[in-house]
C-alpha cells in the first residue's frame, strides 16, 4: 500500500503542471534583478524619507535651542550612580542658601518645615526654623485673625502677598516657585547650576532692556534675575568654603531633593527588589538543578503482567 502511494505521488510530481507551480514560486524570489523603474522608485522614496528625517531633526533642534542659547553640560553629581544617594550635608547647605539668598524672591509653597525632619535637620532644629517666621492664623474666639510663630506643619512663606506684587518688584517678571523647578526645566540640576554660574557680558548685537541681564543658558538670553551667588556671599555653618560654584552646587542639590523627596527611598526599594528577584532565581535554579533532576532523568520500568 505504501509503495503504491509513493508511486502515485512520484508520478504526480513529474507532471508538466508542476512547472506552473515552480514558476509561481520563482516569481517571489528575491534573487531576481529589479527593473530600472523599480530601482528609481526605491531610490526616490529613500531620498524623500531621508529628507523628511533631516527636516524633523532640524526642526527639533531649532525648538530646543537657538544660536544664543547653550545646553547645560552634564556634571558628575554624586547622586547619579545607581547605588548613590543624595548628599544630605549638601542639601542642608542648599537650604541655607535658599533661606538667605533665594527666599527673598522665590517661594516654595509645596515644602513644609516638617519635610526637613530626618533629612537635613533634627525635629528640634526644624521647629526652631519654623518659629523664625510669623504666620497669619485664625480666626480667634472674637473672629479676628492673628499672628503666631510658625509650626512644623506650616509651609515655607511666600515673599510676596500675590503675583501682582511679585511682578511689580521684579520689573514685570514673575519669579517661579522653586518647589519642583528641577523637574520643570530641561537639564534638571545641571540647568540650575549652569544658570546660577553662567552670567556674563552680552555679546555684540544683543540688546538688553533696563533691568535685564545676559545668561546664555536662559531661553532667549535675557533674564530679569540678577546674579545672586558670589564668593563668600554667606558663611556656611559647617565651615565649607562658600565659593559661588559651591553655593550653586548645594542649592541645586537641595532643589533636586525638593523636586524628588522620594529619591533615596526609590533607590533603596530598587535594591531590595533586585535582591529579592536574584534570590528567587537562585532558589529556582537550585530546585530545578538538584531536586527535580531525579524526576526528569528517571526511567519508568514497564513490567507486563504475568
Amino acid at each position: 500500500m505504501a509503495a503504491s502511494v509513493g508511486r502515485i505521488c512520484g508520478a504526480g510530481l513529474l507532471k508538466p503542471s508542476c512547472g506552473v507551480t515552480l514558476s509561481q514560486i520563482s516569481s517571489f524570489s528575491t534573487t531576481r534583478e529589479w527593473t530600472r523603474g523599480r530601482k528609481a522608485l526605491i531610490g526616490t522614496l529613500g531620498v524623500i524619507a531621508g529628507g523628511a528625517g533631516a527636516l524633523v531633526f532640524a526642526l527639533d533642534q531649532s525648538v530646543k535651542a537657538s544660536d544664543l542659547e547653550l545646553h547645560p553640560p552634564k556634571n558628575p553629581w554624586s547622586h547619579n550612580g545607581i547605588l548613590s544617594s543624595l548628599d544630605h550635608s549638601s542639601i542642608r547647605r542648599g537650604y541655607q542658601v535658599y533661606k538667605q539668598v533665594c527666599a527673598a524672591c522665590h517661594s516654595m509653597r509645596f515644602i513644609a518645615y516638617r519635610n526637613l525632619v530626618g533629612v537635613t535637620h533634627t525635629e528640634d532644629e526644624a521647629k526652631a526654623e519654623a518659629e523664625e517666621i510669623m504666620v497669619t492664623d485664625g480666626p480667634d474666639e472674637n473672629g479676628n485673625m492673628f499672628q503666631r510663630p510658625g509650626k512644623l506643619s506650616d509651609y515655607f512663606p511666600n515673599p510676596y502677598p500675590n503675583e501682582e506684587a511679585a511682578r511689580a518688584a521684579n520689573n514685570g517678571a514673575f519669579p517661579p516657585d522653586l518647589s519642583y523647578i528641577v523637574l520643570a526645566r530641561h537639564g534638571g540640576e545641571d540647568y540650575i547650576f549652569s544658570l546660577l554660574t553662567g552670567y556674563c557680558e552680552a555679546p555684540a548685537g544683543v540688546v538688553l532692556r533696563e533691568g535685564q541681564y545676559y545668561n546664555p543658558y536662559f531661553p532667549g538670553g535675557a533674564i530679569s534675575m540678577a546674579q545672586a551667588l558670589f564668593n563668600e556671599v554667606l558663611e556656611y555653618e559647617d565651615g565649607t568654603p562658600a565659593t559661588a560654584s559651591q553655593l550653586a552646587k548645594d542649592v541645586a542639590t537641595f532643589l533636586k531633593w525638593t523636586g524628588e523627596p522620594e529619591f533615596d527611598d526609590r533607590k533603596v526599594m530598587a535594591i531590595k527588589a533586585t535582591g529579592i528577584f536574584t534570590l528567587l532565581i537562585a532558589i529556582s535554579f537550585y530546585i530545578k538543578r538538584h531536586k527535580w533532576i531525579s524526576f526528569k532523568t528517571r526511567k519508568i520500568e514497564f513490567k507486563p503482567r504475568k
